[in-house]
């Protein structure tokens, strides 16, 4: 039987893994998965259509799965999915989905998220990323591998977060960050490249130096966006190891539908 403490209420229809752990006062609904080792803290509430993978630690009053913030939402069984291995901290909000997107909020593994977090619908956060107390995701965000954003920041909705990607202490995310980039401020601006969160990740020479240059053709040498695209993609041929860093930073800069952070 998993660990649930008497004064929860969890739904007969919950599926609650054996090696799980329900705190005292939480409310579980019905359509909600909880996988293996997975600790659930008091007072949280975890309803809607939410799955949640295993060994996660969830503190105290998180609420989870909740209808989305939208005034377009019409009850629709959208869901909330919750990787492995997160650590989500106390009064985080996350909600569902909506129609008007994939119906689907998407957190992966790994993932360190402070006290008061709050992820809004349809927002995609990748792997192994830091969020600092009261961030801020406005709808349809998206959050690459390895980003770390800085407490008391806020993103606009449908804004991008490249990987590796570092943002300042109360910020204002209004344009796409790209990959490996160091930004802060209100209106926003560039500072440079991620080169301590690069070399904690062991980031060969070759692919730091890549990136710098990647930096310098986007932001120090006055080339427009198409130009520096350009030049972008003949890099790999002076830096072999770190074709795939280059084909990241290409694919992000063809997508991006706000425009950059310049």
């Amino acid at each position: 039987m998993s660990s649930i403490h008497p004064t929860a209420i969890v739904d007969a229809q919950a599926r609650i893994d054996p090696s799980a752990t329900i705190g005292p006062y939480a409310v579980i609904g019905p359509h909600v998965t909880i996988g293996a080792g997975t600790t659930v803290g008091p007072h949280c509430v975890i309803e809607g259509h939410t799955t949640i993978g295993r060994d996660n630690r969830i503190f105290q009053f998180a609420s989870l799965g909740a209808q989305p913030q939208d005034k377009k939402y019409a009850d629709e069984p959208t869901e909330l999915r919750i990787g492995d291995r997160n650590t989500i901290r106390e009064f985080c909000t996350f909600n569902t989905g909506t129609t008007q997107d994939r119906g689907v909020t998407s957190i992966g593994d790994d993932n360190w998220i402070m006290a008061y977090v709050h992820i809004a619908h349809d927002c995609r956060v990748g792997n192994q990323a830091t969020m600092a107390n009261n961030t801020t995701l406005a709808g349809h965000v998206e959050v690459g591998d390895w980003a770390t954003v800085g407490g008391l920041t806020g993103v606009l909705q449908r804004m991008r977060i490249g990987a590796h990607t570092m943002v300042g202490f109360s910020s204002h995310v209004g344009k796409d960050i790209p990959p490996y980039m160091v930004v802060d401020g209100n209106p926003l601006a560039v500072r440079g490249v991620n080169l301590v969160g690069l070399r904690r990740r062991d980031f060969s020479d070759q692919r730091i130096s890549a990136i710098r240059e990647m930096h310098k053709l986007l932001y120090r040498q006055g080339l427009t966006l198409e130009q520096a695209r350009a030049a972008i993609q003949q890099l790999p041929a002076a830096y072999p190891e770190a074709a795939q860093d280059v084909a990241l930073m290409d694919a992000f800069l063809a997508s991006s539908a706000a425009g950059i952070a310049r």
